[in-house]
């Protein structure tokens, strides 16, 4: 083995992201070759087909399946579930050691073993991200270390709208793979909202034949007065749906659905208009909405309402083994309600006070409904208002207040602060940033997120069931933008969410500048068109596109 094959397989295990708990490296490398096969137990099959159709796809070698090599030069990988590793690291740890003879990965659990083959081709170095081999015959070296690692955390995840603009099922499915070369486990898929309904529901068809598509687009913020006078819109089919389950599954990453409700429910009722408060405007004449912010136009608070949405939500549950189901609940105006003769009935029926309690009444209702299905229900933090189900689960978006809120009242948490890691705020404060929007939020900023709030006590903080960055897609019509805004913060958030890093004053950010050096290598061979470190390339401009920038630092709230 020569000195430059050793030398870059070293680096290479200097240069991992997320961070791995604890590394040791030591001297020298193991080499792959075409006879080296892939020991698998049980337990580890799904590993073992991914490592064949990602690392050996990109390297030209076919692991075949074996315990002991067939060259006198070549070894073994060997895959393990271990219940040593399980009871020290828990299901998701690993203990990966790379040896002159081959690699031993031993997982906590399935998962376990799959984010340790994450870190193995890492270590490969950034060509085992390609899909095909660049170079027949070359030497794939695996540098020889000791690693044993855990997440801190875990609810590890990305919110991604695909309602605003839609994303096509292999940009789905792509994301699910990149979410996975991050050991990010949840994907939280916003899939209803005013600007379109994206998930076929068979016993209410229109539902997208009529709600997943809008006439027009607005360009840029709302303010801006420009348009894409193109119809915009898409759907999944239900067997669209089983198959990114399925993907995701393979990937040890849980699909959770979002169907909000009472708010942001224009392209349902420009679908089916009963939905809507027929007694207060012409729901007939509603559309697709076609621009961005709080739409007016919420859900009438009828039974017919909620048996429409039993009925999707029973097509959903059978589509998602989630436990967890997002029921939105947030930016609901009440003006019609107010205005409502029947809304106003409603809530001296109901006895539930006002027009929060109604709002508070729709969210206990759907969480009675999923909790007798096995299920629970997470939403915005505006499910606090009005009170909370106790078995509710909370996605603190406006801040971290209702997330210290909720986890003091003894609610589960997945703390999502926009001030933080809203991933569509801007990355730069320079003029050719891509429709800026919302606060200054850089790789370093996103860095030193800290997801767990001081003003919790131990005890409330084990509410805290991780963290999640979410993707509002209002200013992403196309991947390309898509990737620009995600990339390169999701690598910095994917470390805060995995690692074990101290306070974010004290964290060592030049030294994950470093390793982002190989990282961005990484991200290249797997074709992410990232905003690099320099500023936005010329094709990743958007000139002329109002964007609705916000100056300062965001307030800790």
């Amino acid at each position: 083995m020569d000195d430059a094959v050793t030398a870059d397989a070293a680096r290479a295990a200097t240069g991992l992201i997320p961070q791995p708990r604890d590394t040791r490296p030591e001297n020298g490398a193991f080499l792959l070759g075409p006879a080296t096969v892939l020991d698998a137990g049980p337990g580890t099959e799904t590993t073992a087909a991914w490592l064949r159709g990602t690392v050996g796809a990109a390297t030209g070698l076919p692991l075949p399946p074996g315990s002991v090599g067939t060259g006198p030069d070549d070894g073994v990988i060997r895959l393990r579930v271990d219940a040593d590793t399980a009871d020290a690291l828990g299901p998701e740890g690993y203990r990966l050691t790379v040896g002159h003879t081959g690699v031993t990965l031993l997982g906590g659990g399935a998962a376990g073993t799959f984010w340790g083959a994450q870190t193995l081709r890492q270590l490969l170095g950034p060509d085992a991200h390609r899909r095909a081999p660049l170079r027949p015959g070359h030497r794939w070296a695996v540098p020889a270390v000791r690693i044993e690692d855990a997440p801190r955390f875990a609810w590890r995840g990305m919110m991604l709208d695909v309602a605003r603009h839609f994303l096509p099922k292999d940009g789905v499915l792509r994301y699910l793979d990149l979410l996975a070369a991050h050991k990010l486990n949840v994907l939280h898929l916003h899939l209803t909202d005013d600007q379109g309904w994206r998930i076929e529901i068979e016993r209410y068809p229109k539902l997208t034949e009529a709600g997943a598509w809008r006439e027009r687009t607005k360009l840029g913020h709302r303010a801006s007065p420009l348009w894409d006078d193109r119809p915009h819109g898409g759907y999944y089919t239900q067997d669209d749906i089983r198959e990114i389950v399925a993907y995701a599954a393979a990937r040890h990453i849980s699909v959770v659905p979002e169907i909000d409700i009472p708010g942001h429910s224009q392209a349902a009722i420009a679908a089916y208009p009963e939905l809507g408060n027929t007694d207060v405007i012409d729901t007939n004449s509603l559309g697709v909405w076609d621009t961005w912010g709080v739409n007016p136009n919420v859900l009438a608070p009828t039974d017919n309402a909620l048996r429409f949405y039993e009925g999707v939500l029973e097509e959903v549950l059978a589509l998602f083994p989630s436990r967890f189901v997002h029921m939105g609940g947030d930016e609901c105006p009440k003006d019609q309600w107010r205005a409502s003769p029947y809304a106003q009935a409603r809530i001296k029926e109901l006895g539930v006070g006002d027009e929060d309690g109604l709002q508070s009444w729709f969210i206990r209702h759907f969480d009675r409904w999923l909790a007798d299905r096995g299920r629970r229900l997470i939403g915005w933090d505006e499910i606090l208002e009005g009170g909370l189900a106790p078995g509710a689960a909370v996605s603190s978006w406006r801040g971290y207040a209702g997330g210290i809120a909720a986890a003091r009242a003894g609610h589960d948490v997945v703390m999502c602060p926009e001030q933080q890691v809203y991933l569509d705020h801007r990355q730069h404060d320079g003029p050719d940033e891509p429709v800026p929007i919302g606060y200054v939020r850089t790789l370093e900023d996103v860095y030193r997120f800290e997801p767990v709030p001081p003003q919790l006590t131990p005890e409330q903080a084990a509410h805290v069931l991780g963290t999640q960055a979410n993707v509002w897609t209002e200013v992403m019509e196309t991947p390309q933008r898509l990737d620009y805004q995600v990339f390169p913060r999701l690598a910095a958030f994917a470390e805060v969410a995995w690692s074990e890093l101290p306070p974010p004053a004290e964290r060592d950010h030049a030294g994950f500048t470093r390793r982002m050096a190989a990282h961005y290598a990484r991200l290249d061979a797997l074709g992410v068109d990232y905003r690099p470190p320099g500023g936005p390339l010329p094709w990743q401009r958007r000139p002329g596109l109002l964007g609705r920038p916000i100056e300062g630092s965001p307030p800790n709230v």
